[in-house]
């Protein structure tokens, strides 16, 4: 699988990641980062243990990485989630939805990034 591949299978945007990066290797080498990025199993826990403050941090970081690596479609729900979660009460209807959108998506980018290592 190509790079280009991985970024039509994940719903990114390899055109703009391209214009950011200029290098075919660079955005290989930070999308295989990705795979040890932890900001998603620090969300999953913080929700687990009602921790809304680590839990907004947790999602904010996933939405910024994906914003920067241009994976549009985690970027979407994390985005989404980090707003759920802005004010840190936990209080807001919907965070359990939109955390099974960006655990759906999560686990697919995953994925098919790990398709780059084979």
């Amino acid at each position: 699988m190509t790079i280009q591949e991985c970024y039509e299978a994940i719903g990114g945007n390899y055109e703009d990641v391209l214009r950011r990066l200029r290098s075919e290797a660079l955005i290989r080498k930070f999308t295989l980062k990705f795979l040890e990025d932890q900001s998603y199993p620090l969300l999953k826990q913080a929700l687990g243990d009602n921790n809304y403050e680590e839990a907004f941090r947790g999602a904010h970081t996933l939405k910024g990485v994906c914003q920067n690596l241009s994976f549009d479609r985690l970027y979407e729900v994390s985005s989404e989630l980090t707003e759920l979660l802005r004010d840190r009460t936990g209080e807001k209807p919907g965070i359990p939805e939109a955390m099974e959108k960006v655990t759906k998506e999560y686990e697919a980018t995953i994925e098919e990034i790990k398709k780059l290592q084979e």
